[in-house]
C-alpha cells in the first residue's frame, strides 16, 4: 500500500496525486520542491554499538553485483570477502593509483603549490579535472602499468582498447584496493602516507560536482575513518550543497557520453558505486565495496543499497552511530540547520536516499495539502533537521525516536 510519509492524525484519508501534483509550487517556494511521493519503505533498524555482531556474510541488496573485502591490519585476516577478485572499472577510486604515481619518487613537501593544490583536491572532494591533468600529463595508461607493477597488483588494469583517455574505466578488484591501502599505510613513506591519509580523513561531503559523497564507509561508521570513493552512470544531477541545482551530470568525467558493456570482465554500462577507505582508531579495518547497480537505478537507490550492503559487514574497529534508519521521499528535500524554514539550507537529499535519524522535536509546521506536519528530524550525519513529512512514516512523530534533549 503506498502511504503519504507523515501525515496529520487528524486526516484519514490518503492525498490524491493530482493534489500533490498542485501543492508542489507551494512547496517550491517553501521547502526546495519535493516530488511526488514513491514507496520508500522505512528502514528502523536499530543501531549503535560495535558493528562486530554483523551477519557472517555480506548482505547484497537484490540487483546489485559486489565485490567485498575487509582487511583486518590487528590480525592480519580478512574479515569479509565476496568475490574479492571481481573487476569493476574503478570511478575516482582510480585517484588513489594517479596520486600514489605522482608523489612515487617526490615528497608532498617538495612538490610546488599547485600540484598540493590539486591533489588535495583530488582526494578530498574527488575533483575530475585534477585527476584529468595528471593522466594526461604522466602517461595516461602508463600510470596504471607502472603502479600495478610497483604495488603488485593483480587484477588491475588500464582502461579497455578505445577508451585509453578515460581514467574511470581502469579495472580494479576489491582485494587491489585492500592492497593499495596497505601500501599506503604499511610502506609509503610516513610523508606520502600522512598526506594522502590525512586528506581522505578531511573528505568533503560534497563533492566537486555536487554529489553526496558520505555513503558507504562514511555512513556506516563512527569516525575515524578515512574514505575514497567512486561513482559513475547517468544519475541526476548532483545537489549537495546550500546552492541551487546546477551541478554537473551525473556521468564520471572521465567516461564518455555512451559506452558499451566492455569485455566480459567489466562492465562500463551499470551505475557504479564504491565506498573505499579505513575504519578504526589506527586506521584498523581496509574496506572495499564496489558496487553496480541495475540500469535506470537512481542516485539515492544506489546510495542506500550500498549503505545497507556496508552496515552487513562485519568491521573490527567500527563503531556503528546511534539512531534509526529511515527512508525519505522527496526531491531537493532540504536539510537545514534548525527546525523552521528559511535561509538556514545545510544540503539537499539525494532522491530518495535512506537517512539515519538520531532524535526529533517540533518546529515550524509544514504543509502539503491537506496535511500539517510540525515535527522535524535531527539527522546527526547531516547535522541538520527535516521536516518529518519527508520521512517515510504514516505517524507525524516518529514512534521509536526519542525527543531532543540538547540544544539543537
Amino acid at each position: 500500500m503506498f502511504r503519504i510519509a507523515g501525515h496529520s492524525t487528524t486526516t484519514a484519508r490518503r492525498t490524491p496525486r493530482r493534489l500533490l501534483a498542485a501543492t508542489a509550487a507551494f512547496l517550491s517556494l517553501s521547502f526546495t520542491g519535493a516530488a511526488l511521493p514513491h514507496s520508500v519503505a522505512a528502514a528502523t533498524e536499530p543501531t549503535g554499538g560495535s558493528v562486530s555482531v554483523a551477519p557472517a556474510s555480506p548482505q547484497v541488496p537484490a540487483g546489485v553485483t559486489a565485490g567485498v573485502a575487509v582487511f583486518d591490519r590487528q590480525t592480519g585476516t580478512f574479515t569479509e570477502q565476496l568475490a574479492p577478485a571481481a573487476t569493476f572499472r574503478s570511478a575516482s577510486v582510480v585517484k588513489l593509483l594517479i596520486a600514489l604515481d605522482f608523489l612515487w619518487n617526490r615528497s608532498p613537501d617538495t612538490i610546488p603549490a599547485a600540484d598540493r593544490t590539486r591533489l588535495d583536491a583530488m582526494l578530498r572532494s574527488s575533483q575530475d579535472a585534477a585527476a584529468s591533468h595528471y593522466w594526461s600529463t604522466y602517461g595516461g595508461s602508463a600510470i596504471v602499468e607502472r603502479m600495478v607493477t610497483r604495488l603488485g597488483l593483480a587484477d588491475t588494469a588500464p582502461p579497455p582498447a578505445g577508451y585509453e583517455g578515460y581514467w574511470g574505466y581502469t579495472a580494479m578488484s576489491a582485494r587491489d584496493t585492500v592492497k593499495t591501502y596497505r601500501h599506503i599505510l604499511e610502506s609509503a613513506p610516513a610523508p606520502v602516507r600522512d598526506f594522502v591519509m590525512g586528506r581522505l580523513r578531511q573528505s568533503t561531503r560534497c563533492a566537486s560536482d555536487s554529489f553526496d559523497q558520505h555513503f558507504g564507509v562514511a555512513a556506516a561508521f563512527d569516525r575515524p575513518w578515512a574514505v575514497k570513493q567512486g561513482w559513475s552512470g547517468r544519475y541526476a544531477k548532483g545537489n549537495c550543497g546550500s546552492g541551487s541545482t546546477t551541478a554537473a551530470r551525473g556521468i564520471d568525467a572521465s567516461a564518455p557520453a555512451s559506452a558499451g558493456a566492455g569485455d566480459a570482465s567489466v562492465d562500463l554500462s551499470r551505475p557504479a558505486l564504491h565506498t573505499t577507505g579505513t575504519v578504526g582508531a589506527g586506521d584498523r579495518s581496509i574496506v572495499a565495496v564496489l558496487t553496480l547497480h541495475p540500469d535506470g537505478t537512481s542516485y539515492g537507490k544506489a546510495y542506500t543499497d550500498l549503505g545497507r550492503l556496508t552496515r552487513s559487514l562485519n568491521v573490527p574497529g567500527g563503531t556503528a552511530p546511534k539512531g534509526k534508519w529511515y527512508g525519505t521521499w522527496g526531491q531537493d528535500v532540504a536539510v537545514r540547520t534548525e527546525p523552521v524554514v528559511g535561509d538556514n539550507l545545510l544540503i539537499r537529499l539525494p532522491a530518495g536516499v535512506e537517512v539515519l535519524v538520531g532524535c526529533q522535536k517540533k518546529g515550524q509546521p509544514v504543509s502539503v495539502p491537506p496535511y500539517t506536519n510540525d515535527w522535524w528530524a535531527y539527522l546527526p550525519q547531516y547535522g541538520g533537521y527535516v521536516t518529518n513529512i519527508y520521512i517515510s512514516h504514516p505517524a507525524n512523530q516518529l514512534p521509536d525516536v526519542p525527543l531532543c534533549t540538547d540544544p539543537k
